[in-house]
Formats: C-alpha cells, sequence, structure tokens
C-alpha cells in the first residue's frame, strides 16, 4: 500500500476513533484495505452517520455542507479535509442514483482492519464488492472484479 494511503488512513483512524455510531471506509482505499489492488486512489472515502458528522467535521476545521460534486451521488452532510496526503471525503447520508432514484448506501457488515495499530472499518468483501457494482463506473467495476478474485 502506498505510504500517502498509509497516512492518510491512519488520520482518519485517529479522527475517527472517537465516534459513536458504525463508520466505513468504501470505495478504493477499502478495496486496498482488503488487499486487493485498487488501482489508482484519489482520495479516502469515509461513511459516517449525521450525529458523528456534525461533531467530528467541524473539530477539523471543516464546514458542513450538503451535496457531493458527482451527479450521481449526494450526502446530507459531505466535507473534504485536505490535511492528510490524500484528500478525505467525509458523507453522511450518502446517497447514490441509480436508474433514476436514490438510495441510501449504508453498509449492513462492518470488518474491523488493524493498519499499523490503528482500527479501521469496511465493508465485508462481499458487500464492498456489491456496492462497487452499484456505483457502476468502469473503475468502480473493476475494482468490484479485483475484489471478487480475492475469494476465487
Amino acid at each position: 500500500m502506498e505510504q500517502a494511503l498509509v497516512a492518510s488512513l491512519e488520520a482518519v483512524a485517529d479522527v475517527m476513533e472517537n465516534a459513536q455510531d458504525p463508520w466505513w471506509i468504501i470505495a478504493s482505499a477499502a478495496v486496498a484495505l482488503h488487499g486487493a489492488d485498487p488501482g489508482p486512489v484519489g482520495d479516502v472515502d469515509v461513511l459516517l452517520s449525521l450525529r458523528d458528522a456534525r461533531r467530528i467535521i467541524p473539530t477539523l476545521g471543516l464546514a458542513l455542507h450538503q451535496g457531493s460534486h458527482h451527479a450521481e451521488f449526494r450526502s446530507t452532510i459531505f466535507a473534504t479535509w485536505r490535511e492528510p496526503p490524500l484528500p478525505v471525503e467525509f458523507m453522511a447520508g450518502f446517497h447514490h442514483c441509480q436508474g433514476g432514484r436514490w438510495r441510501a448506501i449504508v453498509p449492513a457488515t462492518c470488518q474491523r482492519i488493524a493498519l499499523d495499530g490503528k482500527t479501521l472499518f469496511v465493508p465485508d468483501r462481499a458487500e464492498l464488492g456489491s456496492i462497487l457494482q452499484s456505483f457502476g463506473r468502469p473503475k468502480d467495476l473493476a475494482r468490484a472484479a479485483r475484489l471478487a478474485a480475492l475469494s476465487a
């Protein structure tokens, strides 16, 4: 795993240490945490509860925003933390538009992963693969395939 990703994940673990509700890293960083090749990792995506977002994000000096910079995704609360080597996108109330319908993305599974003595959480391998497939973008489909290959 690249050092920039490791350092960014460690920063997330530190910030989320006092979260009161479940939280997850998804997308490319989660694929890397599962041990698959995620391809290029441009940021770290963190799903968290509205309660934790309202409490944690302001401690980073960030404003709470609504929306996202992607037409297919939106969040009730969205913030980008640029202090770590890779940007960290915090998303609470995260939704994905599929077939013209918005659906909430709230993982049902929560797998604990240790990284250099820090604790991180991701959806389990199967659920993460399903989430990536539902996004339908070529990069997400490729990541889902590489993740599935670990189980084969």
